[in-house]
């Protein structure tokens, strides 16, 4: 039995239903029944728990051979992070009384790094759960590709797509949630000892422009990048509704300015979901 939390998502989802059809028995892990109903219908057990509940996390895990955690992302974080510290708490506390056999966290490109940025608290949850008593693997992905969905409708309907990643001809390590599922399930199905990092990008690095192109491709128009300036992303993020924008701008500087990458980029692992792939799935929704 394997426990997959953010089984609603498109990680997590990868995960499970690599799982089932290699014939693996896995739990659903959902914040309420009606989440779960779907995978209950495959023939998965569903776990009702909170992420920052440790004692439903606990009996969610109990009595599992892995556990693949995925802590739920806060885009607009508090300062200090509060609200991933609590369910970081919780997934530790959980793991130590549950001990499963092993666990696979989703982590990201740039934990490591000792900057602060949005991504400080995946880095936060990889300290606090490498010291656990049962091995434990680091999945780090990197940018996903599927974060240009946000860009789907200035492309179709402008053809301009604004970016914060830049310069435009800058090549960003990237990859398809298909490829972090499958990786992630088969780390759940190996053995090790210890703390593990696994580092995760796609076929080849993607820049920005390389992105408006397969746009163009899928849409069958023109389809640009137009670089944002760094002193409008502030005022801008706030519109939007963001009480404290400073980490993501964090981010984005880390991107651009390449302090957030691989620990090891020459050993990283590549991916097969081509972004082209990617984009005319995104533009078909």
């Amino acid at each position: 039995m394997f426990a997959i939390t953010g089984i609603t998502g498109q990680v997590g989802g990868v995960v499970a239903q690599r799982l089932i059809a290699q014939g693996q028995a896995v739990r659903a892990v959902v914040r309420s029944a009606e989440k779960g109903a779907a995978w209950a219908a495959r023939g998965c057990e569903v776990a009702l728990a909170d992420m920052h509940d440790a004692h439903a996390l606990q009996r969610a895990f109990a009595g599992t051979r892995g556990v693949f955690v995925l802590l739920p992302p806060v885009f607009d974080p508090a300062p200090d992070f509060a609200e991933s510290k609590r369910n970081i708490a919780a997934l530790r506390d959980a793991l130590i009384a549950a001990r499963p056999e092993r666990v696979v966290v989703l982590s990201t490109i740039g934990a490591q790094a000792t900057q602060p940025n949005l991504l400080k608290q995946l880095g936060l949850m990889e300290d606090a759960l490498r010291s656990l008593p049962m091995p434990v693997a680091f999945l780090r992905a990197a940018w996903f590709y599927e974060n240009a969905v946000w860009d789907v409708e200035p492309a179709r309907t402008t053809g301009v797509i604004p970016s914060f990643l830049q310069p435009l001809d800058k090549p960003v390590p990237m990859v398809a949630t298909a490829d972090i599922g499958r990786v992630a399930a088969q780390l759940l199905l190996e053995t090790w000892q210890g703390a593990r990092v696994v580092e995760l990008e796609g076929p080849r690095r993607v820049t920005p422009n390389e992105l408006a192109t397969a746009f163009a491709e899928a849409l069958d128009q023109p389809v640009r990048m137009e670089t944002v300036a760094r002193g409008e992303w502030d005022a801008l993020f706030r519109a939007q509704g963001m009480n404290n924008p400073l980490p993501r701008m964090q981010m984005l500087d880390g991107f651009n300015e390449g302090w957030i990458e691989f620990e090891t980029p020459a050993t990283s692992l590549k991916g097969e979901v081509a972004l082209d792939t990617v984009i005319r799935e995104l533009v078909t929704r």
